[in-house]
């Protein structure tokens, strides 16, 4: 039990870096980056020492620091290892990044401080080993990426998506505390393990079906899901860094509380079903509106919302293992793709004449359709052989064939007539490759979770009509995507990319419902608070 308290390493010594600054003099800003930047190199060390003991000593639980179930406790298995060393690599990068982006700003000591604080208090969340730790680390997540969010207190966009956010947020700490409160009442303890086996047991009755609705309600909000998304494209006027660490790290914060507490979500058939619905929704609606986005930040922010969208719909779907994996590949991506942004935008100015585009007819999308599925078959059939695909249950083979249509989508351009040979061969090697390293991480992800998290229960009628529902959904929504070049010229659909650039407006509509944050502004004593 001793070795499974390791994992409170990788805070402490993040928050020693926060405040060191603060008590060693002559310590400049710059100086104490580089401190913050060793610090994260210790919680990668102490994260890869956690994965060592699991491997060795298997999953327990630490002892209590604190009393009648409240205090500091770590819960060691496969998840929080996996997200131990996600979160302290992504907050290297982060942290090593933002040293030389804010060289020279007159509050980059403030910034690294808040930056840490942040990242210790994310690091807390996902080793909790009691629902009182969980949820003041949740909370405390959020209070400090405020700090970050309004780092720059002249910038009204700033300030105001924050406090809309900060308001959001709050509704989602009360239903998750609520929720803790059913938990503790309903099984008698705050320990996330006990409540974990007396729930895969079927036990908790009507209290645990309110505090697995409430989760969700906490998740959603977390995630940004329609129709309160809004505040994730805005929060854009806060450094970088900020961004990154938002986008790649805490806003997958609500997936993994639906992933920590499965064994309780799968208690409610009903609210499993409206976390489909919602993010599959979500995941539809803003992968239209990011194509529409004329900034590449606006762009990623709606693939962020749409990402979250599906992680969600995958915990709807009961499919906890790969909504895990989901976190760990959208983390790594997204982390990239907005530290890297500007280097992208430069690349494409510096194309001054672009080569042509190959615009592939309806004939060309129909085959690459075919050709997507059948890639698809064949590779199922022959990995089936070794790693036992045959029993998969039909929510993960759905999954995977809406993973196909994006392959279509990908295939349709090198059917194009006008494409070149080359591109035609090389489109269909990448349609194989993410064929097969989906199907091979999917199977990897649960073989690592079997134990830990629960098996997909058998589909019921609902949950069929469900899987046809998004099948047929995000079919549609991939065969308009890959013929947009034939019909998007059409004055109807001028005026739908308009209304879908406004993402139809429900941030607007939802402004209004929040009490009008878009006309007022915090002062900013009051953002500082």
């Amino acid at each position: 039990m001793l070795l499974n308290a390791l994992p409170l390493l990788a805070p402490l010594i993040l928050l020693a870096a926060a405040f060191a600054p603060r008590f060693l003099e002559g310590t400049s800003a710059q100086k104490g980056a580089l401190i913050a930047e060793g610090a994260t190199l210790g919680t990668i060390a102490v994260a890869i020492l956690s994965a060592i003991v699991l491997t060795t000593s298997g999953s327990g639980d630490s002892f209590l620091f604190g009393l009648f179930g409240v205090g500091l406790s770590v819960r060691l298995d496969i998840i929080s290892v996996i997200m131990l060393l996600l979160v302290s690599f992504i907050g290297w990068v982060v942290v090593r990044y933002a040293r030389t982006y804010l060289d020279g700003e007159a509050r980059q000591d403030e910034f690294t401080f808040w930056l840490l604080s942040t990242l210790a208090v994310v690091l807390l969340l996902v080793q909790s080993g009691n629902t009182v730790q969980f949820v003041g680390a949740w909370i405390a997540t959020s209070m400090c990426l405020h700090k970050l969010l309004v780092f720059y207190p002249e910038r009204a966009a700033a300030q105001r998506a924050a406090r809309k956010k900060f308001v959001l947020a709050r509704v989602g700490d009360v239903a998750l505390l609520f929720a803790a409160g059913l938990l503790a009442l309903t099984y008698g303890t705050t320990k996330i393990s006990v409540i974990l086996a007396s729930a895969s047991d079927g036990q908790g009755g009507g209290m645990a079906v309110g505090a697995a609705a409430l989760i969700a309600i906490a998740a959603i909000l977390k995630s940004a899901q329609f129709p309160l998304h809004g505040w994730l494209t805005e929060v854009m006027e806060a450094p970088t860094p900020v961004s990154a660490l938002l986008h790649a790290g805490v806003v997958n914060a609500g997936g993994f509380a639906l992933i920590r507490f499965a064994d309780v979500m799968l208690l409610s058939p009903l609210v499993m079903a409206t976390l489909v619905m919602i993010g599959g929704f979500t995941a539809l609606f803003a992968g239209l509106v990011m194509l529409t986005q004329p900034t590449v930040k606006a762009s990623l922010a709606w693939s962020t919302i749409a990402q979250m969208g599906f992680m969600i719909l995958q915990c709807g779907l009961a499919l906890f293992p790969l909504a895990l994996l989901h976190i760990v590949a959208h983390s790594l991506y997204k982390a990239h793709a907005f530290l890297s942004a500007g280097g992208a935008v430069e690349g494409v100015v510096a194309i001054r004449k672009p080569g042509p585009v190959a615009v592939p007819n309806l004939a060309a999308v129909t085959r690459a359709f075919v050709v997507a599925l059948g890639i698809y078959g064949i590779v199922y059939a022959v990995l089936g052989l070794g790693f036992d695909f045959g029993g998969k249950s039909p929510q993960a083979v759905a999954l995977g064939a809406i993973l196909i249509f994006g392959v279509a989508y990908l295939l349709a351009q090198g059917f194009a007539d006008q494409a070149p040979k080359a591109l035609t061969q090389r489109t269909a090697a990448y349609a194989a490759t993410v064929t097969v390293s989906y199907l091979v991480l999917q199977r990897a992800s649960e073989w690592l979770t079997a134990g830990t998290l629960p098996a997909t229960p058998p589909a019921g009628a609902l949950e069929w009509a469900l899987i046809l529902l998004a099948m047929i959904s995000f079919g549609l929504v991939a065969l308009a995507q890959a013929t947009l070049p034939l019909w998007s010229f059409h004055p109807a659909a001028q005026g739908l990319r308009v209304h879908l650039s406004n993402g139809l407006y429900i941030n607007a509509i939802s402004d209004r419902l929040l009490g009008g944050w878009t006309k007022t502004t915090p002062s900013k004593k009051g953002a500082a608070q």
